[in-house]
């Protein structure tokens, strides 16, 4: 059995998106596959239960009849960390469990697919960074990693590092085309003349990126305001519109596929953003409810106002989160993210299924 463990250098690489998709080809090749996240991060209270979305989408996306709590045995939720360095979580205890969750996914499988905490050192507080889990499992790592610029090297020599033998090797996501010669020039020739091999590039792609507008209200919990305006754009970044209008419009004349955050008693602010044709929707904070003027232009405009009562911080701290996700919830997101392991990465051998 081949156990490939997830790992990433930073939060928001693509990393679960990558793991249910190569569950995902592994199984299309024949394979019996199961999928494990030891450490619950990106939570979510459901029924008074908190649990990982992640493990949720992978049960849905690669059919697995295993329960929520055998796919994700620990809970590394705030309240969780806060008793574990109160040293009342036992490491061994965690440890133990996790082993035994895998063991029982693990039976009769040819591949085993772990996925990684946020990001590699996770975990580090009960002993059980993706390293650690790796070690523990006896799984091979793939890290993923973004390049924005070469000092993300800094972060990819440190995992590396971290991880010794069990390095498989490095998989760059998301890579807009301006970075992609300086990446395969200058920065996989570095990395490979320090021993890191990388198993492939994957490009930027438009239809992975930005959230639906509805998607957006329901991840931010927002009142949708404009009942005719269409909620199926795409949200790609957010703007902060705390100037005065004509700063505003000015800031947001280039703007594309932006979500504009701004307080809700702030007409001025609204009416300049609508002017903005690369504006998909206004987030208007704490709970104010704008002039009719400003909804009736939106609704002409096809640009949704959402409403929430959280105050800016908040909002944006939600924002960020919904962003970061992307659309991994989408089925046709994870089709897509398929094709692009397949075009770009040699999965049979990633996968240990080249001899099938």
């Amino acid at each position: 059995m081949t156990t490939l463990l997830v790992t990433s250098t930073a939060e928001g690489t693509g990393k679960t998106a990558i793991t249910i998709a190569l569950a995902g080809l592994a199984r299309d090749r024949g394979a019996s596959v199961g999928y494990m996240k030891p450490k619950g991060t990106r939570l979510e209270s459901v029924v008074g239960k908190t649990r990982d979305q992640d493990p949720v989408l992978a049960k849905e996306h690669l059919g697995l009849d295993a329960d929520l709590e055998t796919l994700e045995p620990v809970v590394y939720s705030p309240t969780f960390v806060r008793e574990a360095i109160r040293g009342r979580e036992d490491p061994d205890v965690l440890r133990e469990r996790i082993v035994e969750r895998f063991e029982e996914l693990a039976a009769d499988r040819d591949v085993m697919v772990v996925e990684g905490g946020g990001r590699l050192w996770t975990g580090g507080i009960v002993e059980l960074t993706d390293a650690d889990v790796a070690s523990l499992l006896d799984a091979e790592v793939l890290l993923v990693s973004r390049y924005d610029d070469p000092t993300d090297l800094d972060d990819v020599l440190a995992a590396t590092e971290r991880l010794g033998d069990r390095l498989t090797g490095v998989l760059f996501n998301d890579i807009e085309g301006a970075d992609q010669d300086e990446l395969t020039e200058d920065a996989i020739p570095f990395l490979e003349g320090r021993g890191v091999e990388t198993v492939g590039v994957l490009p930027h792609d438009d239809d992975l990126a930005g959230v639906p507008v509805a998607d957006l209200a329901a991840g931010i919990g927002a009142e949708i305001l404009t009942a005719d305006a269409p909620t199926d754009g795409l949200v790609e970044r957010f703007d902060v519109g705390a100037m005065g209008g004509d700063a505003a419009f000015k800031r947001l004349r280039r703007a594309r596929g932006t979500a504009v955050v701004t307080g809700g008693d702030r007409p001025d602010v609204q009416a300049a953003a609508l002017e903005a044709p690369g504006v998909a929707c206004l987030v208007l904070t704490g709970g104010y409810r704008p002039p009719s003027t400003v909804v009736g232009k939106a609704e002409d405009r096809g640009v949704p106002l959402l409403s929430v009562r959280t105050d800016t911080r908040t909002t944006i701290d939600r924002l960020e989160e919904s962003l970061r996700t992307g659309r991994i919830r989408d089925p046709e997101a994870i089709a897509r993210v398929e094709e692009l392991l397949a075009e770009s990465v040699d999965v049979e051998a990633l996968l240990g299924l080249a001899d099938r």
